[in-house]
């Protein structure tokens, strides 16, 4: 199936609302939880705590530092955040730094951001004495992400001040609001579509993919098949562009051939990382599986939620779990 994108247009507000609410659930697991059975393996659980970092292959907590050491082996790291959580960020940034005092040059992809700010964000980023308020317009923050600038600004301050580059990872919101206005087949149909360069690109219906999300849409939300179908397939381009723009830079570091140490470390909604499925898949995919990635889903966690991250354990949601302290997201319960 190929792809072309598209032009902007008004949507109804029924269809507004259901693509917050399916852009809300990429920030929680996806699909049902694993049948448990004697042929998962045992979980170790010894009093969890916040900020301890869970590695799902063995169930031990693994300390930051070798956490590090592992990462910095890879040349993709995802973060999944629950949105707006302040402690996920303040996990980024840890992370982000030590790379940074290591010697290596991170790129940092972040979700908030559409192709069409990327001029801004780079002229943001470049500026020594930036104003905030003529950013956010240029960057089109209201029409593609919304809510508190101030509550991702600190990984963009943190880019600015060790002059890291910042990718918009993220084709612009409008032209997936027409997707989920108009379905996937006629959008693409429209002038426009070729206008962001990805004429020939491939949107690629993964079953096991396609499972998780449109099952969940079907028991969290109201709605008919139809909406269930137009949304996945937005779903489906909003992944694949962001894969997009990850392989490109990845590409130019090979190009490159030499110079220092970079690295990728992609910050999004946990729903994008989750089981290897919506964004790491599409990159190997792309890359002809020639791609070294890891990912790491951030959840504020409590003693009362031990028994829903053993089931994220099990399950291998992501290579390791991050808990966190709760934060001003948590409070909603993932719809599983």
């Amino acid at each position: 199936m190929k792809v072309r994108f598209l032009s902007i247009d008004s949507m109804p507000w029924q269809s507004t609302v259901m693509l917050g609410l399916f852009l809300g659930l990429l920030a929680f697991p996806i699909g049902c939880a694993a049948e448990r059975d004697g042929s998962l393996r045992t979980v170790v659980d010894e009093e969890w705590q916040p900020w301890q970092i869970l590695e799902t292959q063995t169930g031990r907590v693994l300390p930051f530092s070798e956490l590090i050491t592992n990462l910095e082996r890879y040349d993709i790291v995802y973060l999944g955040e629950e949105h707006h959580n302040p402690y996920h960020i303040q996990a980024a940034l840890k992370v982000l730094d030590q790379l940074v005092t290591d010697g290596i040059e991170p790129t940092i992809g972040m979700e908030m951001f559409g192709w069409d700010g990327q001029p801004a964000l780079d002229g943001y980023v470049a500026a020594p004495q930036p104003v905030t308020n003529e950013f956010l317009e240029q960057v089109r923050w209201k029409q593609n992400w919304g809510g508190a600038f101030d509550d991702y600004a600190p990984l963009v301050t943190f880019a600015r001040d060790r002059r890291l580059s910042v990718l918009a990872m993220n084709p612009p919101k409008p032209l997936i609001r027409r997707v989920v206005k108009l379905g996937l087949d006629q959008a693409r149909q429209e002038p426009e579509w070729a206008s962001w360069g990805i004429l020939q690109e491939d949107i690629v219906d993964d079953p096991a993919y396609r499972e998780r999300i449109v099952d969940q849409l079907r028991r969290c939300h109201g709605g008919t098949e139809e909406h269930f179908r137009t949304m996945y397939e937005a779903s489906m381009v909003r992944d694949e562009g962001m894969s997009r723009t990850l392989v490109i830079r990845q590409e130019e570091f090979r190009r490159e051939n030499g110079g220092s140490h970079r690295m990728i470390v992609s910050y999004t909604g946990g729903g994008h990382i989750q089981y290897n499925l919506p964004v790491p898949k599409r990159v190997a995919r792309r890359l002809g599986g020639d791609i070294k990635q890891a990912t790491i889903y951030m959840t504020s966690f409590e003693p009362g939620k031990t028994a829903d991250i053993r089931t994220l354990m099990q399950e291998s949601i992501a290579d390791y779990i991050w808990l966190t302290p709760m934060g001003k997201s948590s409070s909603a319960k993932p719809c599983r």
